[in-house]
């Protein structure tokens, strides 16, 4: 049996629904389990409830924690509140963290 191939769930705004497209193809051509977003409200201007809005947060950290690693998608090295708070828990859980473009925010 082969090797269980790694997991990487992709951490960033949901406005940048374009870029986790493009970083979930990528990830998965190289052979990598992705887990990303279910949905990209900031991108669809969707309006949730702050029920679901806690909901989709503690299913993101959740995934990070079935993940080996996070990938940020960080397009023009914009990291946001969330995604920062994100960061520091793949940190606090050991994971590996890596930067979809250079930031001065990286520190993995």
């Amino acid at each position: 049996m082969s090797e269980r191939p790694r997991v990487v769930c992709l951490c960033g705004s949901s406005r940048f629904r374009e870029e986790f497209d493009e970083a979930a193809a990528t990830e998965t051509l190289a052979g990598r389990i992705v887990l990303s977003l279910g949905i990209f409200s900031g991108a669809s201007g969707a309006t949730l409830s702050d029920e679901q809005v806690a909901l989709l947060r503690r299913l993101h950290l959740q995934r990070i924690d079935l993940a080996d690693e996070i990938l940020v998608i960080n397009p023009g090295g914009y990291v946001g509140e969330t995604t920062a708070q994100e960061i520091e828990y793949a940190r606090s859980r050991d994971k590996t963290i890596r930067w979809l473009f250079s930031s001065s925010r990286q520190r993995s």
